[in-house]
């Protein structure tokens, strides 16, 4: 028993702060948007997620699958430190939907986790694929972080912690997220919370909280604080992340008031049939690309973390299968990739690299 207790005890240690701010801290922020209605937000389309019931009923899949979500062979990483200087269009991706965006000379990062779980929790939870290929001190100085929404496989508390003592950019964030981020140490000024169609210029750098499909949580609270994807505009160029997020009918209306983009950053894994609105598919990847007026895709949310029951690299096979004309790059977890000029597409997550 004794045993059993302490392992408990491991699990739990931390969980209200990792857990974040509650109702009452994020209420006074949200409460001044139109989509609040004053406990939670909601998508204008209408959004079926994941219940409980429905959790339990697919522990059979879960268990029958084993080892189907994960690489049979190490996952091969680029390590090689970033450059010092944004290029003009550039985007290294570092797993999951942590990527540096290089744009016009200024340096984007986001969604940044580097913890090794994706949750409240240092022992229980999803743990990396992979390691992540640089560490959070090997960043370059950042202009903004922008963070699409809480999950914790989006919001990472150790990571913004390091974040704060190693940098001096400003956190962008989806109303209520601040609230989070005060919790956790980081200072007012470099707070910056957006409702959607709202924007912030940083350095020349205008970030714009665009409107996208999905929900919020941590813990057992869901949706008391918003979700986004964002919009880069810089002087020459002009980025989409989509964090994470279902198919929706303000990809077309983005890319008509903010695009065409250069660059499409896009979730393509952690789909099923049931949650189908929440979280891309690789065929709706590439319809959201086309919508936006999308440039490079550069596909990400996939990889790094096992979160659904497709196999491991079945999201990107199934999109460079149908991409059709669509301009796709495929970087290894820590390949930059420029954007102005991007090499041959390798489908090294078909077998071990023999570069490494």
């Amino acid at each position: 028993m004794s045993a059993l207790t302490r392992t408990v005890g491991r699990a739990a240690r931390g969980l209200p702060t990792a857990i974040g701010a509650g109702a009452a801290q994020i209420r006074p922020v949200a409460s001044g948007s139109p989509r609040y209605d004053g406990r939670t937000f909601s998508n204008p389309e209408p959004s079926a997620v994941l219940t409980l019931r429905d959790g339990l009923s697919l522990l059979p899949a879960l268990l029958r699958r084993r080892d189907g979500g994960r690489p049979s062979t190490a996952v091969p990483l680029v390590t090689a430190p970033p450059p010092a200087q944004a290029g003009d269009l550039a985007v290294t991706w570092l797993g999951h939907a942590t990527t540096l965006i290089e744009i016009d000379g200024r340096f984007v990062l986001t969604d940044p986790v580097w913890s090794r779980r994706v949750s409240p929790s240092p022992t229980v939870g999803p743990a990396r694929l992979h390691p992540v290929p640089i560490a959070v001190g090997q960043l370059p100085a950042l202009t903004a972080v922008v963070i699409s929404h809480d999950h914790y496989d989006h919001l990472d508390l150790a990571t913004v912690r390091q974040l704060v003592a190693t940098q001096s950019a400003p956190f962008l964030v989806p109303l209520g997220i601040g609230a989070h981020l005060r919790r956790w140490g980081v200072p007012d000024d470099r707070i910056v919370e957006l409702d959607w169609d709202d924007s912030h210029t940083v350095d020349g750098l205008e970030l714009v909280c665009a409107r996208n499909r999905h929900f919020s949580g941590r813990g057992l609270r869901r949706n008391t604080t918003l979700w986004c994807s964002w919009a880069l505009i810089g002087p020459r160029h002009r980025v989409y992340f989509g964090g994470d997020t279902g198919y929706t009918e303000a990809f077309a209306q983005t890319g008509r008031d903010r695009g065409p983009f250069d660059v499409t950053i896009l979730p393509i894994g952690a789909y099923d049939e049931h949650w189908p609105d929440i979280h891309l598919n690789p065929e709706e990847a590439l319809d959201a690309h086309r919508d936006l007026g999308g440039g490079l895709l550069v596909p990400i949310h996939w990889a790094t973390f096992d979160l659904a029951l497709h196999s491991w690299a079945e999201p990107v096979r199934r999109l460079t299968a149908g991409g059709g004309d669509a301009r796709i790059a495929t970087p290894r977890p820590g390949e930059r990739v420029d954007a102005t000029r991007p090499g041959p597409a390798d489908p090294w997550w078909e077998g071990p690299d023999p570069t490494t």
